[in-house]
């Protein structure tokens, strides 16, 4: 029987490992295709909802507004988004792709789709599940803002 003290189950550790690995290979990726790990997760926001306000897009990426801020202004920068304010609130801002945007999320969207399989290579349908369905309750647990 194993106990939650047995290697296997240091789950701290192994998460923590794995987001590191995981992150450097993404910030490896982002010298090929130009674009960053975090530039795409604003890119695939914008792909599922294009004039997405600022603060929306932020909540989706779990960004508070001075982490968005600097997002979006890399990504304009980068020629991928342009930035609009909104007709109905002059202070609110509204994000759009531009055609280098959708271009990139297409490439993005191929590069996760590979990513995504080999992070599940060797793992059956319902171990995924299983995976996943802890991840959302780590992020249940421990919500965003949460200092316990």
């Amino acid at each position: 029987m194993r106990t939650n003290s047995t290697p296997e189950r240091r789950l701290i550790f192994l998460l923590n490992v794995a987001q590191r690995r995981l992150q450097r290979f993404l910030a490896g990726g982002t010298q090929k295709g130009g674009v960053t790990a975090a530039q795409s997760g604003l890119l695939f926001v914008l792909g599922k909802r294009d004039g997405v306000l600022m603060g929306e897009a932020g909540a989706a990426l779990d960004l508070g507004m001075p982490g968005i801020s600097g997002l979006v202004e890399r990504t304009v920068e980068a020629g991928l988004v342009e930035k609009r304010a909104d007709p109905d609130d002059g202070r609110a801002w509204r994000l759009w792709l531009t055609p280098a945007g959708r271009r990139a999320l297409a490439r993005a969207k191929a590069g996760v789709a590979e990513l995504n399989a080999r992070l599940m290579r060797g793992f059956s349908e319902s171990e995924i599940d299983v995976v996943a369905r802890w991840l959302r309750h780590v992020q249940r647990e421990f919500p965003k803002g949460d200092e316990e």
